[in-house]
């Protein structure tokens, strides 16, 4: 059995240490993605000679003179790790201003309240039995008035140890 109930958060503050930590890593990793598609992606238009085709279909119509209108493996390949990491650390930190402009307008409006729904198991509990060779009789204490002594004896506070 579960029981479901709603519950208000706001959402007040984000850590801007952790904002920026959490936006390099996926931009980076978003960055090396991309490089390694347009790596993969380049690979298969160069096999199948496709920028051959296009300068030569240029060359014919006598628009360009020279035949490096497309660039080569290598200068395209540097390009995009120079862009992908230009990209990454732009995109870092805009995040992180995003998040300072956050939390300078949530201190003036408030935050942004979201309603989540937390589930709690209700188990019934069965009550504890201990085994029965932990069982032990225990003494009661003796009387304060008769024997004069505050603390319990050492037979009584080993069966409460």
């Amino acid at each position: 059995m579960t029981s479901v109930r709603r519950v208000r958060r706001i959402i007040r503050k984000f850590d801007p240490w952790t904002v920026l930590k959490v936006s390099a890593v996926l931009y980076a990793v978003l960055g090396l993605a991309l490089v390694l598609g347009l790596v993969i992606v380049w690979s298969v238009i160069n096999a199948v000679e496709i920028p051959q085709k296009i300068e030569s279909f240029f060359t014919e119509l006598a628009l360009f003179d020279s035949t490096n209108i497309i660039p080569d493996s290598e200068q395209l390949l540097r390009t995009a790790v120079f862009l992908s990491i230009a990209w990454t650390v732009f995109m870092t930190g805009m995040t992180t201003l995003a998040a300072v402009m956050y939390n300078l307008v949530s201190d003036v409006v408030g935050g942004i309240e979201v309603v989540v729904l937390e589930e709690t198991m209700n188990v019934p509990v069965a009550p504890v039995r201990p085994p029965a060779g932990w069982q032990t009789n225990p003494t009661p204490p003796p009387n304060k008035a008769t024997s004069g002594v505050d603390e319990p004896t050492q037979e009584v506070a080993a069966t409460r140890r």
